[in-house]
């Protein structure tokens, strides 16, 4: 709920204020090419800490009739407003060193002025004002969110630059940009939240008018200011502006602006008559105007520029990010759309691995929120107490061997920890296939277990659902309904028919059984086809229209499944009598989440088995990246059907590290306990951003899962839901 909390603050001030960042935004950007336009002009003065002020006064005295004021600008600049011997008035920029006129000050182009006063108050005065400063705050609340955000993302602020995760355009450059540009947003919010307050005088009182008299004064007379020794030792670098005396009237001084402090200077003895310093506010005002502008600085400007585009860029990103999560909230219940779980009478708990339990969850949360009952849904493994609870549905599937799904494996050590406060009533119901010897085996385990918990009491027997019957699943949902004495019916959603295409493939070869019953099956499709190692190659056996799935290694142009024959499996049987030169017709499915990522600098393999495949693939294609292969497999000999490849790939490649572990011979040993060994390259990989990618059976996986998060837990503060959504965990496991 945390994260949420987070997420939806980000979110909602970033759509209150949206439309004024997107003008302060694009006027930021405008605004920020002003200082660079200006820079251009070439006029900037080297070595200003050279200069004195008695060469400058002495220099414009010999140029010009009359000298009202000059101005060291930010940009090094140095502007005078003068008299000519022409008896014209100009701004003009000059060469402090000899008084030669540079260039005239132009008057400010109209882009410019028309930016900053839509910037500054939006052409509404006062009140524009007002809305600009409450934008530049709501500014400064959006980055501190979203850099929470971002390092929860990341793993933590020293993860913070670490690899981010692929995914769609918007979403991963709204993370790569932020990271950058987090502090300029930052610094920009801050400095208009500070001008603003100083513009409706809200901050301490700044006068600077509080002269102080100097009592000592000089009876030397000098009749030039070359001669003067404040002038003399004064440098332009140390000056803001100097506005000289109306006439030669000794009681006529110069009014210096300095960096720190107002002074006024005897224009005959040089002596400094009153000064009055910058308070700390009116100092800070400055800083925060020149970081607000970028002026005087190009490099600066330049980062404002980018920072400002990019709030454009975020306002685009975070407005696509929004629509996706809205509309998967239309498909996937997310817990903030629900009441709290503590609130709730009805919990609905699901183990789904592909999704399609998940969805028929989610059909029975839609049908129950028509009730006057609170409904609450999430994965079994977020299992917790449930203060007002009066009902517990779980909707599982049973993945691999009889196993849990993945979001379900701490299920049934919770349901031991965990003590509800109520009685309740549960119900159970699985999902799976006839054509599998453990079928809903898993949902069988989770009701044995309920039926051992003294205050869980079965409403209805255990429901078992072949191959994602709608039918039975709505007979059961009735048959719940006038049990529970609550009624709805189930309304199922409605879901287009994607249409199956077969290409066909030649069997190249097909390798014979080996010692665990395993072969390989090399086959190259007639026709060209989109596919990469880690797709999934769909077989529909004769007399099924249930697709068998085997996780590919590409292979040149050729496809290769590892595959273990069953002895009543239809389809393995079916592959496994296939004759070099036939033809096999089935369809490739993408897997994405299983694809090797673009851009990992190392990667570690772990699988058993027959999940050795894809991996053969990977490693043919990315030959050239650091790869560490933990490899499980029950015998020595074992390995033979794979020499070829093994050979071919792994021999003399240094790149490729091999370690495998026999679970059948003398000294036993599984790919976990191997694993464990390995922490500290576990660790760096992580660290680097490198990748893990699992394949294999379901028990091996869940082995594996319990070996890295105990490694995480120790040395990290990251967990495995975190790898997993960053794409450095990636698991196809059946």
């Amino acid at each position: 709920m945390t994260i949420s909390i987070w997420r939806y603050s980000h979110f909602l001030l970033a759509l209150v204020s949206s439309i004024f960042l997107l003008i302060a935004s694009v006027t930021g950007v405008i605004l920020a090419v002003e200082p660079i336009q200006h820079q251009a002009k070439g006029y900037a003065i080297k070595d200003l800490d050279q200069i004195s002020l008695a060469t400058t006064i002495h220099a414009l005295d010999q140029n010009y009739e009359e000298v009202f004021s000059f101005e060291v600008e930010s940009s090094d600049f140095v502007k005078a407003s003068v008299l000519t011997m022409d008896l014209e008035t100009h701004d003009i920029y000059i060469d402090p060193r000899t008084g030669e006129q540079l260039g005239m000050v132009q008057d400010r182009p109209g882009i410019y002025s028309f930016a900053t006063n839509l910037h500054r108050s939006l052409f509404l005065k006062g009140i524009g004002r007002f809305f600009v400063g409450s934008i530049s705050f709501l500014l400064l609340l959006i980055t501190l969110t979203g850099s929470v955000l971002l390092a929860k993302r990341q793993g933590g602020i020293k993860k913070l630059f670490s690899k981010v995760q692929q995914d769609y355009m918007e979403l991963r450059y709204h993370v790569i940009l932020s990271r950058w540009f987090f502090i300029p947003i930052i610094i920009l919010s801050v400095t208009g939240v500070y001008l603003s307050l100083e513009k409706f005088n809200l901050l301490p009182y700044t006068s600077t008018k509080h002269w102080v008299e100097q009592k000592i004064r000089s009876q030397n007379k000098y009749n030039s200011v070359l001669n003067i020794p404040f002038f003399q030792n004064t440098t332009l670098q140390d000056v803001r502006m100097v506005e000289f005396p109306f006439s030669e009237d000794p009681e006529e001084f110069y009014q210096i602006s300095l960096k720190y402090e107002e002074i006024q200077v005897n224009q005959e003895t040089g002596d400094i008559v009153a000064s009055a310093s910058y308070p700390f506010v009116a100092l800070a005002s400055r800083v925060s105007f020149n970081l607000h502008t970028g002026e005087g600085s190009v490099v600066w400007s330049l980062v404002l520029l980018l920072a400002s585009a990019s709030i454009l860029f975020f306002i685009y990103s975070g407005a696509v990010m929004s629509v996706k999560r809205i509309k998967r909230g239309k498909k996937h219940i997310t817990l903030d759309q629900m009441p709290d779980k503590d609130e709730s009478e009805i919990i609905i708990l699901v183990g789904s691995e592909t999704g399609t339990t998940y969805d028929f969850a989610l059909q029975l949360y839609r049908s129950m929120s028509s009730t006057n009952k609170k409904i609450y849904l999430t994965e079994l493994n977020h299992y917790t107490t449930f203060q007002n609870a009066e009902h517990i549905i779980i909707l599982t599937s049973t993945y691999g061997e009889g196993d849990s799904p993945t979001n379900a494996r701490k299920f049934l050590g919770k349901i031991k920890s965990v003590h509800q406060p109520k009685d309740l009533n549960y119900s159970v119901v699985g999902f799976g296939s006839t054509e599998y010897p453990d079928y809903c085996k898993y949902a069988i385990e989770v009701d044995i277990a309920l039926n051992h918990r003294e205050n869980f009491t079965p409403l209805l027997p255990l429901q078992k659902i072949n191959n994602a019957a709608f039918s039975t699943f709505n007979d059961w949902a009735q048959e719940w309904s006038k049990a529970s004495k609550i009624e709805f019916s189930l309304r199922p959603a409605s879901k287009k028919q994607k249409k199956i295409k077969l290409v066909p493939f030649d069997v190249v070869h097909r390798s014979d059984l080996n010692i665990d019953d395993t072969f390989l099956l090399r086959l190259r499709p007639k026709n060209s086809v989109d596919c990469t190692s880690g797709d999934l190659l769909s077989i529909y056996p004769k007399g099924s229209d249930i697709a068998r799935q085997y996780s590919v290694a590409k292979i040149g142009k050729d496809i290769v499944l590892s595959i273990k024959k069953h002895d009543f499996g239809l389809c393995s049987t079916f592959l496994s009598e296939l004759e070099q030169g036939s033809t096999l017709m089935a369809s490739i499915d993408k897997n994405p989440h299983f694809h090797f990522p673009k851009k990992t600098p190392s990667a570690i393999l772990i699988a058993n088995g027959t999940g050795i495949a894809p991996f053969l693939g990977i490693i043919h294609q990315h030959n050239t990246i650091k790869i560490s292969l933990l490899w499980g497999v029950r015998y020595t000999s074992s390995t033979d059907l794979y020499c070829e490849y093994i050979e071919n790939n792994i021999g003399h490649n240094t790149n490729i590290d091999q370690y495998i572990a026999y679970s059948r011979e003398e000294n036993k040993m599984y790919v976990q306990d191997m694993l464990s060994r390995q922490e500290d390259h576990i660790l760096k990989t992580i660290k680097d951003g490198g990748c893990i990618m699992i394949c294999g059976s379901l028990a091996m996986q869940r082995q594996v899962l319990d070996v890295l998060e105990s490694i995480l837990l120790e040395h990290t503060e990251l967990d495995l839901d975190l790898l997993q959504s960053n794409g450095q965990l990636r698991m196809d496991c059946y």
